[in-house]
């Protein structure tokens, strides 16, 4: 027979958003196996019978891994904001000296990275006062990592942006330096110089790569595209309307705390 403080207990355990499985008591309070198998059957039965509760258990869970994962987040930005929006060696677009910068890691075989160029263009024309900070991070493929090779090379010409736009706009995957070196030409970039370049400037261009990769691990990105927005991380690719909307919040939150 189910006693009421069994009952009681079971009621308790849902009252407070969590199951007790086992339910841990003291010795001298302690459930025999016969009564600790029914509050399980107890507990089972509820479950069945309200599925709905699962759900709820589930998002609430997520949510509070969400608000761990951004906190721990807001805390690498604030200790990287130096290296992760002013360091010399990266590239920036839009308003040099905007008010609110946007820091985008991105791959060039990431097909949600292309599709956010569109985004990004937009911003930095109707958004005067925004600057973009441009950070190579390839982890798709080799391919990947030749063409950030090639970009950062390309540098030493004065063409990344459009040799990045170039590359992003290419159909079908970047995969062989062959293909590279094709869409580089076709950006107007001296091919010769460019392979010479990569292998002249070569440690360079690893360590940037190597500090992008660094930087990104210790804030929590591990996938393509990845905005951060003053002390926000925004993981994956978002409309228009949410970009634009999260440099907005930074302006009427007072403007840039780490940008």
């Amino acid at each position: 027979m189910r006693t009421k403080f069994t009952a009681g207990l079971v009621a308790l355990a849902f009252a407070a958003g969590s199951v007790l499985l086992p339910l841990q008591v003291s010795a001298q309070d302690s459930f025999s196996k016969a009564q600790t198998n029914e509050l399980h059957n107890i507990i089972r039965e509820y479950l069945l019978e309200n599925p709905a509760l699962l759900n709820e258990m589930i998002a609430k869970l997520q949510a509070a891994e969400r608000d761990e994962q951004n906190e721990r987040a807001r805390e690498a930005i604030a200790s990287n904001a130096k290296q992760l929006f002013h360091n010399a060696d990266d590239v920036v677009v839009g308003n040099p000296d905007g008010n609110v910068t946007m820091v985008e890691f991105f791959d060039y075989n990431c097909g949600y990275c292309k599709r956010s160029v569109a985004d990004l263009l937009r911003l930095t024309e109707e958004d005067k006062n925004l600057r973009v900070v441009m950070k190579e991070f390839p982890i798709l493929s080799e391919g990947s990592m030749i063409a950030s090779r090639a970009a950062l090379a390309s540098r030493k010409q004065g063409k990344y942006w459009e040799f990045h736009l170039a590359m992003m706009a290419a159909s079908g995957a970047i995969d062989s330096e062959a293909k590279i070196m094709s869409i580089a030409s076709e950006t107007g970039l001296d091919v010769a110089k460019l392979k010479a370049d990569m292998t002249i400037h070569a440690g360079a261009i690893e360590k940037s790569i190597n500090a992008n990769r660094a930087l990104a691990q210790s804030i929590g990105i591990n996938g393509t595209p990845a905005f951060v927005i003053d002390g926000t991380l925004v993981p994956g690719a978002l409309p228009y309307e949410q970009l634009e909307a999260s440099v907005k919040m930074v302006r009427e939150n007072g403007g840039c705390q780490y940008c």
